[in-house]
């Protein structure tokens, strides 16, 4: 007997998304973590919310508006994070903030345009249709491509950044390939599930893979893993409660780190 949860198209969609967005969050956020990125994914993808002002202000679709804001955000913060890196936090919240403000102010502008905030905040993972699961999939195939042709480099840069300059491979430019993925990331993600749910599978999953293991392939596929078990648990406790799926989510993220710290006191070994 098929569990009724099954029989429903939409909630099937949802496990499909949470399944996508597990991968792209979890390699991404691999590179985020173990580069400590984190606040600076914040940032951009908090300041993508000035897109979408842009967009509606202009009369433009979501994505017209986001995509530009997005990639100049990041590139800003990256190029501040670099040269800067002792002030970089402080500059870094200012344009999330101001990011934020612009998207609302822009939209007091349109007169009778409404758009609800709150759904890219938490999204709605639920809703996700079959065009978004290929957008999803479209995004999982650009990520894997590019890690997969540059992984040797990004493991170089990211655990020894003066070796990986010494062995003549360009570091700055890989600094902005992350900065890109973590934009489009965002992009391809913030109307199905959220700003938030975003931030929390960028970093979660991936900082409970790093108490376990230091090898970045591994770190990669546990998030991966952690990530589309918080989201199938979330989305089942979700139905049955019958509370927001994105904060479900989150929760169950946030219990798995606060177990896995208990686990890696009492002497779990890593792997």
């Amino acid at each position: 007997m098929i569990p009724e949860i099954f029989s429903h198209d939409f909630m099937l969609n949802a496990f499909a998304a949470g399944i996508l967005v597990s991968v792209a969050c979890g390699i991404v956020g691999t590179l985020v973590v173990v580069n400590r990125l984190s606040f600076l994914a914040g940032g951009v993808a908090h300041a993508a919310y000035g897109g979408l002002g842009l967009a509606a202000f202009l009369n433009w679709t979501p994505l017209a508006g986001t995509i530009p804001f997005a990639l100049v955000s990041s590139f800003l913060m990256g190029a501040v994070a670099r040269k800067n890196k002792e002030r970089s936090d402080t500059v870094i919240g200012v344009m999330w903030a101001v990011g934020m403000a612009a998207g609302i102010i822009l939209l007091d502008f349109k007169p009778g345009y409404y758009v609800d905030l709150m759904s890219y905040l938490f999204g709605s993972i639920i809703t996700v249709s079959s065009s978004g699961l290929l957008m999803m999939l479209v995004l999982n195939l650009l990520i894997i491509a590019t890690v997969t042709a540059l992984f040797k480099e990004i493991l170089a840069m990211s655990y020894d950044e003066e070796y990986a300059l010494i062995c003549g491979i360009p570091v700055k430019i890989l600094y902005y390939v992350i900065l890109l993925l973590i934009a489009f990331t965002v992009i391809m993600l913030i109307r199905a599930v959220g700003l938030i749910l975003v931030i929390a599978l960028f970093t979660i999953p991936a900082s409970i893979s790093e108490l376990f293991t230091k090898d970045l392939k591994k770190m990669m596929i546990l998030s991966s893993g952690f990530g589309m078990i918080f989201s199938i648990t979330g989305l089942l406790l979700s139905y049955y409660l019958d509370v927001t799926a994105g904060a479900s989510i989150i929760l169950v993220a946030c219990t798995g780190y606060a177990i896995a710290l208990l686990a890696k006191k009492r002497g779990i070994k890593s792997v």
